[in-house]
């Protein structure tokens, strides 16, 4: 949280202990409060496994929260010892959904699923190109995560991330997110649950969306024409492997 203060942490943390001692619960979880502007904290919540942004802190501490959440179910200590945290992660969540329609949750195909990848990129995602997206489950595709040194590295990361994430054949907030990156409050790090009603009052509608689809459709061009798309038998000793080639293997890349 770019507002959160060493004090609030440990006040926040105090508080999360003492209401899983509460309940005599023993396990990997998740306690969430609402923060005031003041910095004051308020209970909203507990649950009982760990969220959807859990990546986010594992990439700032360095530890794997699954592999403790199983190490705990199966009656052993925990292993991390006392946490660090060093560096800033961002997540997003890609979602098939036209944010410009109310966010209305989309279908089709996904004909072009290429993700970005480098130093200080996750993605978890359980979706690949030539999938399609059904009615019938949730229509996030994947959470994107970067680390950095600094906050601003982080969100420079992010911005060049989500710019080369090629997604084609399903609608997709990716447009969104992009956007999100340049609007002052999350550049500033002032974020509340009222933003995006504040921006977009009257909903949100793509900037400049004819050049974003021509980029978009031109990145999947030169990744046809390049056989990146393509197995490579000098990458990749399995002959079963059918997933795109990282473009970050043999083109140079920007700074973050």
């Amino acid at each position: 949280c770019a507002t959160m203060t060493e004090e609030i942490r440990s006040a926040m943390g105090k508080a999360a202990v003492a209401a899983a001692t509460a309940v005599d619960y023993e396990g990997a979880g998740t306690v969430e409060f609402l923060l005031a502007p003041n910095g004051e904290f308020f209970f909203l919540e507990m649950n009982t496994r760990i969220q959807v942004e859990h990546p986010v802190t594992e990439m700032v501490t360095g530890v794997d929260i699954v592999r403790e959440q199983l190490r705990i179910a199966a009656g052993q200590p925990m292993s991390c010892g006392d946490l660090q945290m060093r560096g800033h992660a961002i997540e997003v969540r890609l979602y098939a959904e036209d944010a410009s329609n109310n966010f209305l949750p989309a279908i089709g195909p996904l004909s072009v699923f290429v993700p970005p990848e480098g130093p200080g990129i996750r993605l978890d995602t359980g979706v690949r190109q030539g999938d399609e997206v059904t009615p019938n489950y949730d229509p996030m595709l994947a959470k994107l995560i970067v680390w950095a040194p600094s906050r601003e590295e982080a969100l420079q990361r992010m911005r060049r991330s989500l710019d080369e994430f090629v997604v084609l054949g399903t609608t997709t907030n990716l447009r969104f997110l992009r956007e999100l990156c340049d609007v002052p409050d999350v550049i500033e790090g002032t974020t509340d649950t009222t933003m995006i009603d504040r921006l977009w009052p009257n909903g949100w509608n793509p900037k400049a969306s004819v050049e974003l689809e021509d980029g978009a459709l031109m990145a999947a061009a030169v990744a046809e024409s390049s056989g990146l798309h393509r197995q490579s038998h000098s990458s990749h000793q399995s002959e079963d492997f059918s997933g795109p080639v990282s473009p970050f293997r043999t083109l140079s890349r920007r700074y973050p």
